[in-house]
């Protein structure tokens, strides 16, 4: 068993410097089309990936050094992007390349980011523990308070409709946006660092800071699985189901990218991204995965590459 997983392969089979001494953030679409990076150079850059061309370079308020953007998120049918730093948080439209509105905070900061379908809703994670769902449209803002500590992930559907949070408080919720009624309590034994929703509503993902990182039936709460062999070291950075459900492919604070078996939780296959060119060996942490097609799969990371990599074969 313990040869059943070795690297599959060490070299991209493509790599496109986004940002040159690093990035802050990073986001991949869903459908693989465009990158969106942070860093101290451009502020924040939108890529197209196929052509390796930047599109546009988008200034968010006060992008000074002490509050860069560190969070991005990008909208399930890549018509809209969510940018934030500590205080403030821009939406802007793919398609024109303009912005669509911009909003100060208040009190605490911004922990963690989700953007709806045609930007829609956003939903906001905030250091003093709530968790914001607005309505763009109507101005609706929805206050959730099911959390009793700092707010360290979010994620919600396409349709904006359903939001998961986790916390320092060692619980990730499933809630519904309109009522703000919790639909599912996902308790874990340390805080919960990063949760995400399977984008065709089948799936959630919660882990938490010790080694607990578990797959969730979103239709009925159960557990389906729970990932085998995580270390505690391995701080997972992104999460993205596959589209045909069967896979969960991750991305740690440590280069390293998993691929999962969603029904058992066996680790099937890892490899690490490119670091930093250095004198001394760096790390990297991968900030977001996504399925390019059927044969490969897109990373971005903290080193400012984005990464072409061959999908392992099935076991």
């Amino acid at each position: 068993m313990l040869t059943a997983c070795q690297p599959v392969t060490q070299q991209p089979l493509a790599r496109l410097k986004m940002a040159v001494d690093g990035a802050y953030a990073g986001q991949i679409s869903n459908d693989g089309k465009y990158s969106i990076v942070s860093s101290i150079h451009h502020g924040v850059s939108v890529w197209d990936i196929k052509t390796k061309q930047r599109l546009y370079n988008w200034a968010q308020e006060q992008n000074s050094s002490d509050n860069l953007v560190l969070s991005i998120d990008i909208s399930q049918n890549s018509s809209h992007a969510l940018t934030a730093n500590r205080e403030s948080f821009a939406l802007w439209n793919l398609t024109t390349g303009q912005s669509e509105g911009y909003w100060k905070v208040r009190e605490s900061n911004i922990r963690d980011i989700a953007i709806a379908n045609n930007g829609d809703y956003v939903l906001i994670g905030k250091s003093n523990g709530t968790v914001v769902h607005v309505s763009i449209d109507s101005g609706r803002r929805l206050e959730f308070l099911g959390h009793k500590e700092k707010i360290n992930s979010v994620d919600m559907l396409p349709n904006g409709r359903v939001a998961i949070s986790g916390g320092n408080d060692f619980i990730a919720y499933i809630w519904d946006t309109v009522s703000g009624q919790v639909i599912y309590q996902l308790n874990h034994s340390s805080r919960v660092s990063k949760v995400a929703l399977d984008e065709q509503a089948r799936f959630a993902f919660s882990a938490d800071s010790m080694k607990g990182a578990y797959i969730w039936d979103l239709k009925t709460g159960k557990r389906i699985s729970t990932l085998q062999g995580t270390k505690r070291q391995e701080v997972f950075s992104s999460v993205r189901f596959s589209p045909d459900g069967k896979t969960l492919v991750t991305g740690a604070a440590s280069r390293k990218v998993s691929v999962w078996d969603v029904k058992t939780g066996q680790r099937l296959s890892h490899w690490f991204v490119t670091p930093k060119e250095a004198k001394r060996p760096t790390g990297a942490v991968v900030y977001s995965i996504a399925f390019s097609d059927n044969n490969t799969l897109l990373t971005i990371s903290s080193s400012g590459y984005a990464e072409t990599w061959p999908m392992p074969k099935s076991h």
